[in-house]
């Protein structure tokens, strides 16, 4: 029998910038694969509206309010879990600004946010994760969510564009890393996608012309395309794969 199941149950994942958008459609796509989540944002209206979808699978859900650039109250709540087996390391933002005009303020956060924090979240997780016995046997699986900007350059992307070029490098070498314990990582990278951090951008119909225009399928994706791939890396469907990065792009950086 060759077909590896998606199957999650008695797993249990931690979604960072769980309360919209891609965050919102991993968790609860995680949990209709079975497994148990922990679900982190600033804002419990949101976070309550997830758990109750959640909950709708028959999977526990802990949510959490929190700003994960704040690393000791993030590194308390994960210190707390008893377990974790899927990290999708997915808070991040964007200011696009042209690169003569960054504002310090702008390229302090995303690099703190993007970067730093991502960082810090990751390497807790994989403690975390090897606190478990059996961790070798029963494997992890870090996702982080990068961008098709973490692979081509874009305009009034410098700061972000570095930012996931340089989460690239670092899913690479977390993988290699975590290989011997069994705890694989990969990246996934969206073009764009309408959620309410992009829904501002794509206003402008000239940018939302150029942007459809260098994708050859001709369609922005949606939070389900990227989800479906979370859960992918999450299961055992993807138990060889680590170290690289699935682009749900419509073949932009295939030009």
């Amino acid at each position: 029998m060759y077909l590896k199941k998606t199957n999650l149950k008695n797993k249990i994942a931690i979604v960072t910038g769980a309360g919209k958008g891609i965050g919102r459609a991993c968790a609860i796509a995680l949990a209709e694969a079975g497994a148990n989540l922990i679900i982190i944002s600033r804002t419990k209206k949101d976070l309550d509206n997830v758990s109750k979808i959640i909950r709708k699978f028959k999977s526990k859900c802990s949510s959490f309010v929190c700003d994960v650039t704040n690393y000791k109250q993030i590194k308390q709540i994960i210190n707390k879990q008893t377990k974790i087996d899927i990290l999708v390391n997915n808070a991040g933002t964007n200011f696009p600004e042209h690169f003569t005009k960054v504002k310090k303020q702008h390229f302090d956060y995303m690099v703190k946010l993007n970067t730093e924090a991502t960082f810090h979240i990751a390497q807790l997780c994989a403690l975390k994760m090897l606190e478990s016995k059996k961790r070798k046997k029963i494997g992890g699986s870090i996702i982080n969510m990068s961008s098709q900007m973490g692979h081509v350059g874009g305009p009034i992307r410098s700061v972000y564009n570095m930012t996931k070029f340089g989460l690239e490098g670092l899913t690479k070498g977390m993988a290699i890393d975590l290989a011997k314990d069994n705890i694989r990582v990969n990246a996934v990278c969206p073009t764009f996608i309408i959620t309410p951090m992009t829904k501002k951008f794509l206003k402008n119909k000239n940018f939302k012309k150029n942007m459809l225009n260098n994708i050859p399928l001709g369609r922005f994706a949606e939070v389900g395309d990227v989800a479906n791939a979370v859960v992918f890396l999450a299961s055992d469907a993807s138990s060889m794969i680590t170290g690289t990065s699935i682009l749900i792009d419509g073949g932009w950086t295939a030009q």
